[in-house]
This record gives C-alpha cells, structure tokens and sequence, in this order.
C-alpha cells in the first residue's frame, strides 16, 4: 500500500521532469518529507483548460487533496480511507472505474514509507483484516535518484452545501495506484535484509517508467482493457530500501532528518 510519502522536489523541477506547459505559482507547495493522507499534493495531468477555445489536453501541474472521493459521493467523509486503489481491480470499483477511464494522472515523489509487516500479519492484511501495529519504516525509491512516479487517479467531488461561487465548492481529489510488491532482489538493498520489497509489504504504489508517462496522462485512451496493459510493473531491480527513524510514524514529524538512513533497524524492530 502506500500510507505515507516524501515530495521535495521543487515544482519548476517538477515541470521540467514531466514536460509541464502550465502550472500556477500561487498553488506551490512546501516540501513535505511526511505526506499523509487528506494533505495537498503535487499532481501531474493532462486536461483542456477551462475558458480557453483550444479542446486539446494540457499537461498541468496542479495541487490535489489526497483521498479520493467519488463525484456521486454524499460527503467527503470517507476520503482518508480511499488513498489507495489496487490495479487488479481499479478497473472494476464503482469508486474508481470512471476515474480510470478518463481521469488518471501522475503523484510525484521522492520515494515512500513502509513499515515491515510480520508474515502474520501481512497474511491478515491480504485477507483484508485488521492489522497489528506497524514496525520499523523503511524509505523506498528509484536506485538511481530519479523521481518516483506514482500511477493516480483524480476526480471532482461538488459540495452541495456551498453555492457556486464558493472557493471551496469543488473539492479535486485523488488516489494512488498500488501492485503486488516485487519479490525480486533490490537494487540496493540493507546489509541485514530486506532483500526485496515484498519482505516489507505484500503492496506497493505502482511507479511509471517515462516510457509510460505519456500513454497513462492521455485523457482520449478510454477503453478499460487497453488501459490495463499499462497497469503491468516496472521492471525489476530498480529500486531500494533503507531503514530510517521511526520518527517518521507520527505525522507531525516533517523534515529531512526523516529521510536519513539508519546503520540498521531500530533495536526490538523486524529485521
């Protein structure tokens, strides 16, 4: 799953990474080195802009709530539990299936946060049952330092208790796509284990390779079974995973001390 990220890049080096053509200064971020749900952050899309005559998508850097609450929603009031949507059957959830077809984009990050799940209790949390508390939290992210690209989804959500002319009466929410973990080697993995993500995390946020950027932003691919293909992992060994403070559990914790490796794990912790 993905429960908790780091996003410190700066937007104008976002833009450049993903070929940005309009992002607005006013909707900059701080860099959050603890992103938790129902907190803001950087998403990439391609949509028409409003009130200009040109139909064709632009590709946008735009600032979204994370949690995703579906447009036929009564409330927003589920939408910390709705961060995460499973690629075996995004296609499917009456949650996310309108999204997947024509509203997807791409979270940006540094890399994620996961705490070492016990075979107990990663067989509990396949069963969709209620897990023990976390262990030790590892940071995950792309070997080679380049930016981690998280598959989402976005919606809009209307308050009907606003009126129209509301700053808040359209909520633009969203949801990051999670895989089965890899079981193979890390590319650089920690001298004590783990050797490979599926030894932290049954899931983990599906990343998109830059290859795939282009395909999985354009808005006119709508038909579920093509949109699928691009749901397949990247490819293995690209990724490592380090051990970091625990710290880094609680949200009001946020800096870049949280991103600094440990020797080992914290004693008393898995692995």
């Amino acid at each position: 799953m993905c429960g908790r990220y780091a996003a410190s890049r700066r937007p104008e080096d976002l833009a450049g990474i993903f070929e940005v053509e309009k992002w607005e200064p006013e909707e900059t971020l701080e860099p959050d080195f603890n992103v938790a749900p129902t907190k803001e952050v950087y998403a990439v899309l391609d949509r028409p802009l409003k009130d200009v005559a040109d139909p064709r998508p632009v590709r946008q850097l735009r600032k979204l709530k994370w949690g995703l609450v579906p447009s036929w929603a009564k409330t927003p009031e589920g939408a910390a539990r709705m961060i995460n949507a499973r690629a075996e059957t995004v296609h499917e959830k009456p949650a996310y299936r309108r999204a997947f077809a024509a509203r997807r984009c791409i979270l940006p990050a540094d890399g994620y946060y996961e705490w070492v799940t016990g075979t107990q209790e990663r067989d509990l949390e396949v069963e969709g049952r209620k897990k023990r508390p976390r262990k030790q939290p590892y940071f995950v992210l792309p070997a080679d330092g380049s930016v981690f690209a998280m598959a989402g989804l976005y919606e809009f959500w209307r308050d009907r208790t606003l009126p129209d002319d509301h700053p808040q009466a359209w909520w633009v929410t969203c949801s990051v796509i999670t895989t089965e973990a890899e079981s193979s080697e890390l590319a650089v993995a920690p001298a004590e284990g783990p050797y490979a993500l599926a030894d932290i995390h049954p899931r983990m946020p599906l990343m998109l390779t830059p290859d795939r950027w282009d395909a999985w932003l354009d808005p006119s691919r709508t038909d579920p079974d093509d949109l699928r293909a691009l749901l397949s992992p990247p490819p293995p060994g690209l990724m490592r995973a380090y051990p970091v403070t625990t710290a880094v559990s609680n949200v009001r914790n946020n800096g870049p001390e949280l991103l600094k490796e440990l020797e080992g794990p914290v004693e008393g912790t898995l692995f």
